[in-house]
């Protein structure tokens, strides 16, 4: 059985409101109130998703709208209007600017289902957004609700606290730099350098130098004394990315560096002692590699005291919306429109979409829909021609299926996400857990 959408079909006369009943009532669970007493009442009772409002043109009407609109706003649950015009702009205003939509009668029930749904991701999107922007994000800018990003931000907050080596595995673009900045400003050292090194993007005839510094004459263009990256981290966290690709000369020197804790800069006499703490990462799979000889045991071990594995986007779906509002909330002001939100068929793509290139990729494709897009939503014609070409591939349901058996999805991979932990699952969804447990009744039903 699935698990419909709660609509409150408010206000109207006792016709109106049974119409947009029998169109609605085969796909969402539809409650109904003659008055804005009733309403209230219903709304107070929590669990409801969306309101319907039937508007008429008497004066009746639009002083009980405007006595619905301040339930609403005091509810924060979004509404449509069904009405022959779109109601009067202050009484708009005055729901607190929930999304809306208005729907001229007589509205045929898949457009009407499809309103119903937009309006809901409209407005999950919105209260993201603003949850985003209340609280104050994570200093490093990690966004994550889901159960596998909080049992990763919970061995950060372990390994934080001491001063081992700690290894980052995961794809690119999963945030593996933000989690190694974390460890930084949680651990001992907070008030030392960051260093961050990208061993891929440095030749590997510099990149010892560039590591462990070198003297004046040490080769042809070495014309003054330079220190090296591990020397420039002393008193703080140096980060090696993508350690997978350094080349094995220079595995045995950094080996040796991170156990007697000092670097021999080229051309010097003598080591120079260092204290650092070494950060580690890389998409590359490094036992692979060892049994393979293209890595040294005994730096995996020595790199390896405690190693963190790090989703990529495609297993945390519920971070989705979060990371989302997060990247609107990071380059609205300084590209677009400051309070920009997604359309519906808009996020419809986007949470169907695989992203390969992980939170890097999603962070791209928001900031380039806030360049080209023209309006106040991002909308699919914003969408870079890859998702774009999915859709014409791959249809979305206009059948209904929008409302009853997507929430239901929902609502079961958010549970599974959390390992069954309903309060998670109702703080993630954004429900209350006596929302969420009559849902799961009735789905068990």
């Amino acid at each position: 059985m699935g698990l419909p959408v709660t609509v409150l079909i408010a206000l109207g006369d006792a016709r109106v409101r049974q119409l947009v009943q029998d169109e609605l009532q085969d796909r969402c669970e539809v409650i109904a109130a003659s008055d804005p007493g009733h309403a209230r009442e219903l709304l107070s009772r929590g669990g409801v998703d969306i309101v319907i409002a039937c508007v008429g043109a008497t004066s009746d009407d639009t002083d009980n709208l405007q006595v619905l609109c301040d339930c609403l706003r005091a509810s924060d649950v979004p509404v449509a209007f069904v009405a022959g015009a779109p109601p009067a702009s202050g009484l708009v205003s005055s729901c607190d600017d929930p999304p809306s939509l208005f729907l001229a009668k007589p509205i045929p029930a898949p457009e009407l289902a499809r309103a119903v749904n937009d309006i809901l991701t409209e407005h999950r999107l919105a209260r993201e957004v603003r949850r985003v922007h209340t609280l104050n994000d994570d200093p490093d800018g990690i966004v994550g609700q889901s159960s596998v990003m909080q049992k990763v931000m919970a061995l950060i907050e372990r390994a934080a606290l001491g001063d081992s080596p700690v290894l980052l595995l995961g794809e690119s673009g999963t945030g593996k730099e933000l989690l190694a900045r974390a460890l930084h400003r949680k651990g001992p050292r907070p008030r030392g350098p960051f260093v961050a090194v990208n061993c891929s993007a440095i030749p590997d005839t510099l990149l010892e130098s560039e590591l462990f510094g070198h003297r004046q004459g040490a080769f042809t263009d070495a014309r003054k004394d330079r220190r090296g990256l591990f020397q420039a981290a002393n008193h703080g966290t140096i980060f090696l990315d993508e350690i997978g690709d350094m080349a094995p000369t220079l595995q045995g020197k950094l080996m040796r560096a991170l156990q007697e804790k000092e670097v021999h800069p080229l051309g010097a006499d003598a080591p120079v002692p260092i204290d650092v703490r070494v950060v580690t990462a890389t998409h590359r799979d490094l036992d692979a590699m060892v049994a393979d000889g293209r890595l040294r045991h005994d730096l995996l071990y020595r790199i390896n005291v405690i190693d963190i594995h790090v989703p990529p986007l495609r297993d945390r779906p519920e971070d989705l919306m979060p990371l989302i509002a997060h990247f609107l909330n990071k380059h609205s002001a300084r590209l677009g429109p400051p309070r920009a939100t997604v359309s519906a068929e808009a996020m419809e793509l986007l949470c169907r979409h695989s992203w390969p290139g992980n939170v890097r990729e999603l962070e791209n494709v928001i900031e380039r829909a806030l360049i080209l897009g023209s309006g106040t939503s991002i909308d699919v014609r914003d969408l870079p021609d890859v998702l774009r070409t999915r859709l014409r591939q791959e249809p979305a349901s206009r059948d209904g299926r929008l409302l009853a058996d997507v929430e239901r999805d929902y609502i079961l991979n958010m549970l599974r996400a959390v390992d069954g932990n309903k309060s998670a699952a109702a703080r993630a969804l954004g429900l209350d857990r006596k929302t969420l447990y009559r849902k799961l009744g009735r789905l068990a039903s």
